[in-house]
């Protein structure tokens, strides 16, 4: 079965949980939970979370609003890869990677990168407890990739490979978890894990490797050969860390020059055909039959009506045309018009 399989029937649009984790500003917690709620209210039934964001805060808050309803009637993701300790450290002297100070209001409490089958099982078991559930849907391996280890990330890989990919295939087989795959902000990894004979993921969540503003590489390897593999996509950071959305950021760093150039060329086709740019930010991730679903994050209530009214704006064909003949699309990103 495939990822879209394990989904609630119908489902297109999830719920991104990182915002929940304090993500760039320190959320009161009754607007964290009014914005699950919101999210539930307008029908969603996919939601993402991982320890990481917020050193377990997420996770916190977003059970606590779910725990609401019955479990039956969502899916759940989380991820592994880090364990989260009670001892406190200085958050400002966390290597993040490219996240650096992205969860500088989160806890404070000690992250441990490990991606043994151990620390897997562990990872696990700690999240269902913040999570206050019994099980979860789909477990994917957090940030295994150069974004986070440089140099080192084949060696992170390897360790994920023998201990993280082994100890989730085998909680597969004992029906603990529907699914497992990769939750990673670059494609090398998934594109490794494709080309292992023993190990078989249901799937992978990329994150902002899949937009308006960055495709092309996903595009010339990935989406084909996980085509191929019946391994879907779940497309996280559809507005580019926020820059797609009216924000400042872009790869969770102030956007350059450069990206916000454009930024600004999408807005002026947008703004001639009368689109929002969320529109079509979303719009075009969907149009690839490769993606299984979208998960925009959010941190306000109003920030979820804003983003189903955009699953379902219309928009002109000749939008499409344009962007792609400003070459703002790569030639061969399936766009919705080609569907029409």
């Amino acid at each position: 079965m495939s990822i879209k399989d394990k989904l609630p029937a119908g489902t297109l649009l999830g719920f991104g949980a990182a915002p929940l984790g304090n993500m760039f500003r320190n959320i009161p917690d009754d607007e964290a939970l009014a914005t699950v709620e919101a999210a539930w209210q307008q029908g969603v039934r996919y939601f993402d979370t991982a320890p990481f964001y917020g050193a377990g805060l997420s996770e916190i808050r977003l059970g606590e609003a779910l725990a609401r309803h019955k479990r039956d009637e969502y899916v759940l993701s989380t991820k592994v890869g880090r364990v989260i300790l009670d001892e406190i450290e200085d958050v400002s002297a966390r290597d993040l990677g490219e996240k650096g100070g992205v969860f500088a209001f989160g806890r404070p409490n000690k992250i441990v990168n490990d991606y043994s089958a151990d620390a897997t099982l562990r990872s696990v078991e700690d999240s269902l407890k913040r999570l206050k559930t019994d099980h979860l849907d789909i477990v994917w391996v957090h940030d295994v990739a150069q974004d986070f280890y440089g140099d080192e990330w084949l060696s992170v890989f390897e360790t994920a490979r023998k201990g993280a990919f082994r100890a989730l295939t085998r909680l597969r087989e004992e029906g603990v978890i529907k699914a497992w795959g990769l939750g990673v902000n670059r494609v090398e990894p998934c594109e490794l894990t494709l080309d292992l004979t023993e190990a078989q993921p249901d799937g992978f969540l990329l994150a902002g490797r899949y937009s308006l503003l960055d495709h092309e590489r996903a595009l010339q390897r990935l989406m084909p050969a996980a085509a191929a593999r019946k391994v879907e996509i779940v497309a996280g950071g559809p507005y580019s860390s926020g820059v797609l959305a009216g924000g400042p950021n872009f790869e969770y760093q102030k956007a350059s020059p450069e990206i916000l150039a454009k930024v600004e060329r999408i807005k002026a086709i947008a703004a001639r055909h009368n689109v929002s740019v969320k529109a079509a930010a979303l719009q075009f991730v969907l149009a690839n039959p490769a993606v299984a679903a979208v998960i925009p994050g959010a941190s306000r209530p109003e920030r979820i009506a804003e983003d189903h009214a955009a699953v379902t704006e219309i928009i002109p064909a000749q939008f499409w045309h344009d962007l792609r003949e400003q070459a703002l699309v790569a030639p061969n990103a399936p766009l919705p018009v080609d569907n029409v």
